[in-house]
């Protein structure tokens, strides 16, 4: 005859709590996030009103700092007239193209710190290592000094070239080599095939998360970028967008309604992407190289 085991208080507590904690950490991580969001909604806002209404509802906690009290695409009209697209376009094709070739070039990099065994290959991952530990702001201006008596200033060669060496991708992808079971190039090895073919045709295969998670890195490295950008270019229609927004700021007046619609649009087209590719971002890093 089966008998129904008793009810363990002890488990029924412990559900309970486990419950309760579950939604207190929900309500903590929604405040946080909405800590986060509120800036970002007042921005995009404020690319639908004008300057006069933003600031007049900027001063109290209200529903109008949030929604426009009057919708207008004045501020979107302003950035288009003054040359904005164009700038956008600017800062498309240097991240677009360094993605690209810094993708190529990063993972051909790490293929060989990974898996090709040569003399002094540790030396040289110490100095991929110590490239993107040094700020790029220590170094911009003896490069861009160099890139000046190159000829290399005023064209996209200058914008996009410094964004192609990143070390912090070339780790990125080492690590994930790495995690690959080296019993694959070994056999490949022994049926003659070259390291061009393992690498093209057994470790990319492996390595999409990773490649994805690369050129997120390499994309935003490029589309934020406004020190080197400043410094070798100096024609208004080679600007990219981040120092095309830095210039509408006047010394004794701003188009800040500009300013927000501009900016607005920089921040969206990154959150896009990111958004659409996190799972892939999150497997870049959550991965090792190894596949079920």
């Amino acid at each position: 005859m089966n008998r129904t085991p008793p009810p363990n208080p002890g488990a029924y507590v412990a559900r309970k709590r486990g419950r309760t904690g579950r939604v207190v950490l929900t309500a903590v991580a929604l405040v946080v996030a909405l800590a986060f969001l509120l800036p970002v909604l007042w921005l995009i806002a404020s690319t639908f009103r004008s300057s006069t209404e933003t600031f007049a509802n900027s001063s109290s906690m209200n529903w109008h700092m949030l929604w426009p009290v009057h919708w207008t695409l004045e501020n979107l009209h302003s950035a288009i007239d003054n040359g904005f697209l164009r700038n956008l376009a600017n800062s498309v094709i240097v991240a677009a193209v360094t993605v690209v070739l810094g993708i190529v070039i990063s993972a051909m990099a790490a293929f060989a710190l990974a898996v090709v065994d040569f003399p002094g290959r540790k030396i040289v991952f110490g100095m991929v290592v110590l490239s993107f530990l040094v700020p790029f702001e220590a170094i911009a201006i003896p490069l861009a000094h160099t890139f000046s008596d190159w000829g290399l200033t005023n064209n996209m060669p200058a914008l996009i070239l410094p964004g192609l060496g990143n070390g912090l991708a070339i780790f990125t992808l080492r690590q994930f080599f790495l995690g690959i079971p080296s019993e694959l190039a070994e056999a490949a090895r022994v049926d003659g095939a070259g390291w061009p073919r393992i690498f093209l045709r057994i470790y990319l295969p492996l390595t999409r998360p990773a490649l994805i998670g690369t050129g997120l890195i390499l994309f935003l490295f490029q589309w934020q970028a406004y020190l080197w950008p400043i410094l070798v270019t100096t024609s208004d229609g080679n600007d990219v967008a981040p120092v095309a927004i830095a210039k509408t700021f006047a010394a004794f007046s701003s188009d800040y309604g500009r300013v927000f619609a501009e900016t607005a649009v920089l921040a969206v087209i990154p959150a896009v992407i990111l958004l659409g590719l996190q799972r892939y971002f999150v497997a870049s890093v959550a991965t090792t190289g190894s596949k079920n």
